[in-house]
């Protein structure tokens, strides 16, 4: 079974009226590694078809199902995806003998239910999942230690701290006793560890994991891989939190360097990089150097992603607080009005990206001697967080 999701037979000696799946489904499955989502559904359906023909128990039908929701959960249409990866489970289940499809088919709905943030399903899914593999580790500990890594993921963001951290160092373990210490997988693990201890704001703890992941970036794929500026920026981000600021600058220039390489001066993840130097000149109140960047990174993401794209929203965001902190609130009050209005329209009046802008908003109006204005502001954001119990 592929990394992606996609489940793959080993060749058949298919006999005649057979041979239509396998030429439909691999067709298919190319495709859809290929992006061709409108070709690959097509094909997978029919290969569907066909497998519905060979019996409830034959194997087949369990692929044909997995491999059409993928489709499915690629294009981000969770809706058709699900009750495919739900029937492949239930088909795995009353097939004896078969767990490794089974363990596969709740992997995968697991992934789906993540990406649709039904986060104790997507625990559920993955606990299951995790039993199965479990009694086949001492043979095949990779699917282990892949399935450890994706239910710590559930467990860090439902804030099961403790169980999350556990599960990413055994999969760590399993990953470096397997396949050395230097394979990128492993350093997709060490990054995972190193995000997690940022995010609980344990910085000297991050840094020693995100910069063997970057070591390992270096070696794997070469010094101007996009992985490398992913590894870097992670690393800037860790170094401006130990107030580290000229090796924060010097990790960040170089990210920036190396998107603007591999993806071109105007690819959003430049955009990102941009942003994440103007963060930190505007730390040190170089707010010119500041400003010349967040702007150049608003317009990359207005023309790449659309005016009123989330990212745009929180662009504006960041260039309207540096203004407030300059007193220029005429300029950050029109930012702000316009992010509000973005993420409002994106993800609803009562979402909490809304009260975050909202909360920034009656901060700015506030500094402007405009606390009469600030104050509905602070209370709906308020009923916002409250509504959510956050």
């Amino acid at each position: 079974m592929g990394a992606l999701g996609l489940m793959v037979l080993a060749a058949l000696l298919a006999p005649v009226g057979e041979s239509s799946w396998e030429d439909e489904h691999s067709k298919g499955v190319a495709a859809v590694a290929a992006g061709r989502y409108g070709e690959a559904e097509v094909r997978l359906k029919e290969a569907l078809a066909a497998a519905e023909g060979f019996g409830p128990g034959d194997e087949r039908l369990g692929v044909s199902l997995n491999d059409l929701a993928e489709c499915y959960r690629r294009q981000g249409a969770y809706e058709k995806a699900e009750p495919l990866f739900k029937r492949a489970v239930a088909v795995a289940e009353k097939t004896p003998g078969d767990e490794a499809s089974l363990a596969q088919s709740l992997f995968n709905l697991g992934v789906l239910n993540y990406a649709q943030r039904k986060y104790a399903e997507a625990e559920a899914a993955y606990q299951r999942s995790l039993q199965v593999r479990e009694k086949h580790e001492a043979t095949e500990p990779l699917p282990v230690a892949s399935t450890a890594n994706k239910l710590a993921l559930v467990y860090e963001v439902t804030g099961k701290y403790e169980e999350a951290e556990g599960l990413y160092k055994r999969a760590l373990a399993i990953r470096e006793r397997v396949l050395g210490k230097e394979d990128p997988l492993v350093a997709d693990t060490l990054n995972n560890l190193g995000y997690f201890y940022v995010t609980r704001k344990k910085y000297d703890a991050a840094e020693p994991f995100y910069t063997r992941a970057l070591s390992i970036w270096e070696k794997a794929n070469g010094p101007e891989h996009p992985t490398v500026a992913a590894g870097l920026t992670n690393l800037g981000i860790v170094y401006m939190k130990q107030r580290r600021l000229d090796e924060a600058e010097a990790a960040h220039k170089r990210a920036v360097a190396i998107w603007e390489k591999a993806k071109g001066p105007e690819d959003p993840l430049v955009a990102s990089g941009l942003n994440n130097l103007a963060e930190l000149y505007k730390a040190q109140k170089k707010y010119d150097q500041a400003e010349r960047l967040y702007k150049r990174a608003l317009a990359i993401k207005e023309k790449a992603l659309g005016p009123e794209h989330p990212s745009v929203a929180l662009g504006l965001q960041n260039l309207a607080l540096m203004y407030d902190r300059q007193a220029k609130y005429g300029e950050a009050e029109a930012l702000l009005e316009r992010a509000l209005a973005i993420r409002e329209k994106v993800f609803g009046h009562d979402s909490m990206m809304v009260a975050d802008t909202l909360e920034n908003y009656a901060a700015v109006l506030d500094d402007a001697k405009r606390g009469a204005e600030a104050e509905p502001l602070r209370k709906r954001a308020a009923a916002i967080r409250a509504s959510s119990g956050k």
